[in-house]
């Protein structure tokens, strides 16, 4: 397994151009089955799950191919809804299907999906929403099969902001007959982008960002090219990092609005952050301040998606930092690897009571999911010493080549690739 070896204790310093959204390509990807013919959608990033993404349109027929951040999607040629066990193991979001899917076939079979084991992760909204317009649905073990002769709108009450379940349902909803209203809608920015695709192709969707979004169905949608939203988790990624190392670093193509509770916390933190446009420059040259409490909650609060990244700053700070997370229950795995690397974390419940220390030191640690493998590369960069960060597959699969991002900062860090075997 690849292993990412860094030699700490260098800030960063330079100007990245974030990549485009993990999370808003994928249901993008998945909503293109809805309109038949030839999809292009531009700036979509070079990851795992994306991959997985793609092969899964292939396995149903699809032609894809992705070269230059450039995917181009032929799905006139899909010819079944029934998507293969092994890929949607793979990845969590592999549910964003069955909504496209039933939309466009009037069935579809799919399975429990996979991904990072951060917490539990039903998808009982999911199937709440699509039953509501109109499926019946059969559960065998870990296999689903979901049919419906006719979608008919309807008003869908989520008891949950789930972001997964919003945009399952909307793409559902879209070739339903009728109005269809979701209420308690997740708000987060890869949901206003999903409705924007969306309406591009012909549909008719208003709401999106709000906490009520209501879609009329159309008869049919149109193929369309289609630019994805920036990453606001992956520029958040780079601004703690800058801010851990007492670095200078510029972050072009960001939309800071999608990041101002980051933002808000790392002032209070007292890094320097300055707007301008699309630009984000983000300086520290001191110690940063102890934070006295953050609580993950879904968009526009702070995001969970940023809080083991923004935990590593607060191991450095100055004073005690209180850290709660609300939304997965899993994701606190990250803090036995810090305190591998000296960092002072007491965990009760969902709280994390971090009391700085002066300074890390290189360690071998695991990453146990996504931002978690994040948030252990931005140790080691902040570190004194050599860190390896091992699993870092998980990293992978939302970050565009990690180790080539941050070298172009000044990191010190390589991807050691084991040699295989004659």
């Amino acid at each position: 397994m690849d292993k990412l070896v860094i030699e700490g204790g260098k800030p960063l310093s330079g100007t990245i151009v974030i990549q485009g959204a993990k999370n808003a390509a994928l249901p993008i990807l998945a909503a293109s089955l809805l309109a038949e013919g030839t999809i292009t959608v531009d700036h979509v990033p070079d990851l795992l799950d994306i991959d997985v993404m793609l092969n899964i349109l292939r396995e149903l027929g699809c032609r894809a191919e992705h070269a230059g951040g450039t995917v181009v999607l032929d799905t006139e040629t899909a010819h079944t809804s029934h998507v293969p066990e092994s890929l949607m193991r793979q990845m969590r979001s592999s549910i964003f299907l069955m909504g496209p899917l039933l939309a466009r076939f009037g069935e579809t079979q799919v399975y429990q999906p996979g991904g990072c084991a951060i917490g539990e992760r039903k998808i009982d909204l999911h199937l709440e929403g699509l039953k509501a317009l109109g499926a019946e649905i059969e559960e065998f073990g870990n296999r689903i099969i979901c049919r419906a002769d006719k979608l008919t709108g309807a008003d869908i009450h989520l008891s949950f902001p789930s972001v997964g379940a919003t945009e399952n349902i909307m793409m559902a909803a879209v070739l339903a007959e009728g109005r269809t209203t979701i209420s308690n809608a997740a708000r987060e920015p890869e949901i206003q982008d999903l409705q924007r695709f969306l309406n591009t192709m012909g549909a008719k969707i208003m709401g999106a960002g709000t906490d009520t979004i209501t879609i009329d169905g159309v008869q049919s949608l149109t193929p369309c090219r289609y630019k994805v939203i920036p990453d606001r988790i992956v520029a958040g990624t780079i601004m703690v990092a800058a801010a851990a190392t007492r670095g200078q670093v510029t972050l072009q193509n960001t939309q800071p609005a999608h990041l101002s509770s980051l933002i808000h916390v790392l002032r209070r933190a007292g890094v320097q952050i300055i707007v301008d446009g699309d630009i984000i420059k983000v300086g520290s040259s001191a110690r940063p301040r102890a934070v006295e409490r953050i609580v993950t909650s879904p968009y526009p609060a702070f995001p969970t998606d940023l809080q083991s990244q923004v935990m590593v700053l607060l191991t450095l700070a100055d004073g005690l930092s209180v850290l709660k997370e609300t939304i997965f229950e899993g994701r606190l795995k990250h803090v036995d690897e810090l305190t591998r690397m000296g960092a002072d974390i007491r965990v009760d419940l969902n709280a994390a009571f971090i009391r700085g220390v002066p300074r890390l030191y290189g360690a071998t640690v695991e990453a146990t999911d996504l931002r978690a493998g994040a948030a252990l590369v931005i140790a080691g960069l902040a570190a004194q010493g050599k860190t390896v960060v091992e699993q870092i597959h998980h990293i992978d699969r939302g970050y565009d080549k990690i180790e080539t991002m941050l070298s172009r900062l000044g990191a010190r860090i390589m991807r050691n690739s084991p040699v295989p075997n004659n």
